[in-house]
């Protein structure tokens, strides 16, 4: 049965190594059932609906990944696109979080779309390489960014806007320790470094009193607070175009650099194109859908499934067995509260110690695109460093990628190289320039 449904022999892999790949890559994710309720909660969704939302719509996309594509790629919600929906959409611009989840549908609508009739390949030739990896630095940045916010390490001074915390106070030693102990971790190489980390981190804070013990078990929580409560129909309003835009050329971006890096790795491209790709492409889009209606946001395939492949995956089996680990965790929710809950230090002002690691080490390795970037060339160096700075400092992904589109419009135009650019990067930019003055 197993043979004939994931060709192991084919494959030159094993019942056995294929459950080692599947344990490993949970490893390394897994951090995400901690870290998405406590970023979701701050737009006022409610935690334990999330973390229910979060497992069974990464445990149904990886299943699917598994069984359609026979490939070793679990997936789950994607760190940035999450950052974006509560900060730049939700905090920013003042919409419900049921509205943002109307628009994160329509774009996972319209990202299933172009996968299934082949239009992502002109999305992706518009969008210049330099902008791309541009991007994904920026948003590691911001990431890293929130991270040191959540930590407490960087707070709000007079004058130069940020400062440096008070490096004494509890919570800021248990993010500092959560920082170095996964830092040594992933050094030497221990599978799921951040998961220990951000276990370690709460263990740390209950002799502290910034963690507290509510129980490692008991029946998950209920899924009502967020089920079916999105709202498409005031999300098709102007305002949220450049929004759903967004959120679906940073899933297009994500879902095939991922399938790309993956592929590489294991061995599955060949003659340069990755088989079955189309499959797993579109199980990346549609998965987005029932998570949206359950209550959490864009679905994408995690890069830390390299650490199943490293492990001898090779087939969807492992996926089977990540996503059964998904499954399992709905019975941990006082831990998961235990982990991702909040440390008031004042009034308002509430840091997440334990989480606050694992955001600044994901952001670290999200910087490694940058080396990808033609600095030699003004007419694409530039634009890149507008769109990576800009995100952290604005704390908005959309203002950077608006600032890169823009730019680079410009300077290739003035240069004489207009005919490098494609229309849509020209006709976002305008959109953008219009945005800005209507503003």
């Amino acid at each position: 049965m197993l043979e004939k449904l994931f060709k192991l022999k084919q494959t030159n892999t094993n019942v056995q190594q294929e459950i080692i790949a599947g344990l490993a890559t949970f490893m390394t994710m897994s951090y995400i059932i901690f870290v998405q309720p406590a970023v979701l909660a701050i737009c006022g969704m409610d935690f334990g609906a999330v973390m229910v939302a979060t497992c069974l719509a990464s445990a149904l996309a990886t299943f699917m990944m598994g069984l359609l594509a026979n490939y070793p790629i679990a997936l789950a919600p994607a760190m940035g696109h999450n950052f974006f929906f509560v900060y730049n959409v939700c905090l920013a611009m003042s919409i419900p979080w049921q509205v943002a989840l109307g628009a994160n549908f329509i774009s996972a609508t319209i990202c299933t779309f172009l996968f299934l009739f082949g239009f992502k390949d002109e999305i992706l030739a518009a969008v210049p390489d330099s902008i791309k990896n541009a991007i994904a630095v920026g948003i590691g940045l911001l990431i890293a960014f929130i991270g040191f916010e959540w930590a407490g390490i960087v707070v709000a001074t007079a004058g130069t806007f940020v400062g440096l915390g008070k490096l004494t106070s509890p919570p800021v030693i248990i993010s500092i320790f959560g920082i170095v102990f996964t830092a040594v971790l992933m050094v030497r190489r221990v599978k799921g470094a951040i998961l220990w980390g951000i276990i370690a981190s709460a263990l740390l804070g209950l002799p502290l009193g910034v963690t507290k013990f509510y129980g490692l078990v008991s029946a998950p929580p209920s899924l009502a607070p967020t089920l079916f409560k999105l709202d498409i129909a005031r999300a098709l309003r102007a305002d949220l175009i450049v929004v759903i835009f967004i959120l679906l050329f940073l899933d297009i971006f994500d879902t095939v650099g991922t399938l790309i890096g993956i592929g590489e790795q294991a061995g599955f491209i060949v003659n340069g194109k990755l088989p079955r790709a189309k499959r797993a492409l579109i199980t990346d889009g549609i998965t987005t859908l029932p998570a949206t209606m359950m209550g959490t946001t864009t679905i994408t395939s995690y890069i830390e499934s390299a650490a199943g492949v490293a492990s001898g995956g090779r087939t969807g089996l492992a996926n089977m067995v990540t996503g059964l680990l998904f499954l399992v965790s709905l019975f941990f929710s006082p831990l998961v509260r235990m982990v991702g809950g909040g440390y008031e230090i004042a009034k308002g002002q509430i840091l997440y110690p334990v989480t606050a690691p694992a955001l600044i080490i994901v952001g670290s390795l999200m910087l490694g695109n940058v080396t990808k970037i033609k600095w030699d060339d003004l007419t694409e160096s530039i634009p890149a460093f507008l769109t990576l700075i800009v995100m952290p400092f604005t704390f908005s992904i959309t203002e950077g990628i608006a600032f890169g589109f823009i730019s680079y419009a410009l300077l290739k135009l003035v240069s004489g190289r207009s005919k490098e650019v494609h229309w849509i990067i020209y006709l976002f930019a305008v959109l953008f320039l219009v945005r800005y003055a209507l503003l």
